[in-house]
Parts: structure tokens; sequence; C-alpha cells
């Protein structure tokens, strides 16, 4: 119990300082018109956003029962199973892409953006390789 409240008065710490990563990168953004700062800065607010959600949710779950029963997952596992070979597509392309770029001194910025989208689409494919970890625990027989 004394973990569980640890845990979310974590959850809730972490909560406000993504709240200031949030303001901060909406000041860098209100300073600048170079459309590459913008970029990464809007990219940040963004995870930073998702993040706060995620941290709610592992506070929530530690306060009231949140779960994954094997027929919520097997209701939709045939769609995630398509959607993984979409995101091995992608991360295929831009490691393509990127491939493209080596070498060339004029292309520093794009190298800097695929690179981004690599990173982004592998943690895409470890996230699902996950879910079809905890699918298969679930389906330990299928």
């Amino acid at each position: 119990k004394e973990v569980q409240q640890d845990l979310i008065s974590n959850m809730q710490k972490w909560q406000k300082i993504e709240n200031a990563s949030i303001a901060s990168t909406g000041r860098v953004m209100e300073k600048t018109e170079n459309p590459i700062v913008r970029l990464v800065m809007e990219i940040i607010q963004r995870d930073s956003q998702m993040h706060y959600r995620v941290q709610g949710l592992i506070a929530e779950s530690l306060q009231k029962t949140v779960s994954l029963t094997p027929e919520e997952l097997g209701d939709v596992w045939e769609l995630i199973e398509e959607h993984i070979k979409i995101e091995k597509k992608v991360q295929k392309l831009a490691e393509e892409a990127l491939e493209a770029t080596k070498g060339s001194k004029g292309m520093v910025v794009q190298s800097y953006l695929l690179e981004y989208l690599l990173e982004d689409e592998k943690k895409h494919n470890l996230m699902l390789e996950q879910l079809a970890g905890i699918q298969k625990g679930m389906y330990p027989y299928g």
C-alpha cells in the first residue's frame, strides 16, 4: 500500500513537471518563427501531453481497477496485427530515407528530422511487440 501511495505521489509530481514542460515549449514557440525550432518544440509539447495522460492512468490504476481482458484485446487483435505490419513498413521507409541522407553535408536538418521519425517508429514497434507479449500471456495456448 505504501509503495502504491509513493508511486501515485511520484506520478502527480511528474505530471506537474510535464505541465511545466508544456508551458516552456509554448514560450519558445511564441518567441520564434523558425519552423525547425517550432516543430521540435511542438513535438516535445505533444509528447509531454501524452506523458501526462500516461502518468494519470498509472496513478488511476493504483486507486481503482483498470483492466484489459483477453476478450477486449482479442476483439481488436486482428486489427492490431495489421497495424504492426504498417508500422514495420513505415520503419523501413524511415531507415531507407535516413540512409539516403548519409554523407550529404547539405542535409543535416533532414537527417535530424528523419532520425527523430525513425526513433519514434522504433518506439511504436516496441510498444506493439510488448502488447503482443501481453496478448500471448493472456492466451498462452493460442
